[in-house]
């Protein structure tokens, strides 16, 4: 067996496809090196991959590197590394233009968290337009990989050009991976995450062709009561808040508490919340468009908490001179996968849709509308991706 030969098996052990795709090229060029160099003994004609003809001699082979990386340890910086296109004279420019999916780090001094950036093809454009960003917060044991598939918000992200940014929690935070929506000293504006996941948006904003009135947040479980607390704690940052299976603003003060608060329990007690009321059911006083999703068979979040979230934005807009004209319509559907919902909308005297909430009926503790290949994803739909953004880009820019 000639060297050549043992380098195809390896890769093909790899489960690589050397046949086809750009490991045909990256096998043919390893074939012309070889045998140039007088180590490849008999080589047979390059193979051709379906649909395409065999190269001939003195063609020009394309090797594209893209980056592909899983998920960074959040909490040690890692070095970028672009994807890099080199494309010779003689090749025919890409008909269709492909997002970038970045792995990157945030330090400051609240600490250091990885994330994941995509990028859509509008992006890549001299001189991009400013674009809206959605920041996703994934829940508990996820990652911004994972919790990326599971909604298939990349793939609106290209339909309908803005940028995706997935903080990634670190194992040295929390072991679960977890926000910790229950920390007092996570629920406000300085020093904790909600500082740190700020500070991540505000720097990638100004670095990227990002419109600094349309950043908007959005999470699962974990993720969506950490989207409620930035809310709260960064109201000129975020025109609009997406919470998914989640709880109200500071609906626990420690772990006990947050256990009650998960299955609709609020138990009274001593919180340490600086400059602020002993009670931890602290009012949301900020008043900022929200659009909540909860199946009522939750038993992981139990839904009476999707209806606080509800309940805290409504007050925070009564609370508001001229906002007090609220008014509310529901309407039930059903999806053709057979899932049943309510949709309420909660609109202000202009028609604006404030406060959007669906209640889903018979589902759990998952994603609606997500995909498979994410965890805690419910494919009966409705999409929540989908309405959650067009929820967004309804609203003023902030």
């Amino acid at each position: 067996m000639n060297i050549q030969d043992t380098i195809e098996r390896a890769l093909k052990a790899a489960g690589l496809n050397t046949t086809s795709g750009p490991m045909r090229g990256v096998t043919e060029t390893i074939r012309k090196a070889l045998s140039s160099a007088g180590l490849g003994g008999a080589t047979e004609p390059p193979r051709a991959a379906p649909g395409q003809s065999a190269p001939r001699d003195g063609d020009t082979i394309e090797v594209v590197a893209r980056e592909v990386a899983g998920s960074a340890e959040a909490g040690t910086p890692t070095a970028p590394h672009p994807p890099v296109a080199k494309r010779s004279a003689a090749a025919k420019p890409a008909e269709t233009a492909e997002g970038q999916f970045l792995v990157r780090s945030f330090s400051s001094a609240a600490g250091t968290r990885a994330y994941k950036l995509y990028l859509p093809p509008q992006a890549a454009k001299a001189p991009a337009k400013a674009l809206p960003m959605v920041v996703m917060l994934h829940g508990c044991t996820q990652s911004a990989d994972d919790f990326a598939a599971g909604t298939q918000m990349n793939r609106l992200a290209d339909q309908h050009g803005f940028l995706v940014l997935y903080p990634e929690q670190a194992a040295s935070a929390n072991p679960s991976r977890c926000w910790n929506w229950f920390s007092p000293h996570d629920q406000v504006r300085e020093g904790g995450e909600p500082a740190l996941i700020a500070g991540m948006v505000q720097a990638v904003a100004a670095e990227q062709p990002v419109d600094p009135r349309r950043i908007y947040v959005a999470g699962l479980s974990a993720g969506a009561a950490m989207a409620v607390i930035l809310g709260q704690t960064h109201p000129e940052l975020f025109a609009a808040v997406g919470a998914h299976s989640g709880l109200p603003y500071a609906a626990a003060h420690d772990i006990p508490s947050a256990m009650a608060a998960m299955k609709g329990r609020v138990v009274m007690g001593r919180a340490h919340f600086p400059g602020t009321p002993e009670d931890p059911r602290r009012p949301a006083t900020q008043a900022v468009p929200v659009i909540v999703f909860h199946g009522d068979r939750d038993h992981t979040v139990q839904q009476s908490n999707g209806d606080q979230i509800v309940s805290q934005a409504l007050a925070a807009y009564a609370s508001e001179a001229g906002k007090n004209g609220v008014k509310a319509s529901s309407e039930e559907g059903s999806t053709d996968a057979g899932q049943r919902y309510t949709r309420t909308r909660h609109l202000a005297a202009d028609g604006r849709c404030l406060v959007e909430a669906w209640a889903l009926h018979g589902a759990g503790h998952a994603w609606s509308g997500g995909n498979a290949e994410g965890s805690f994803t419910d494919q009966k739909g409705p999409d929540a991706s989908a309405e959650m953004l067009r929820f967004f880009l309804a609203q003023p820019a902030a």
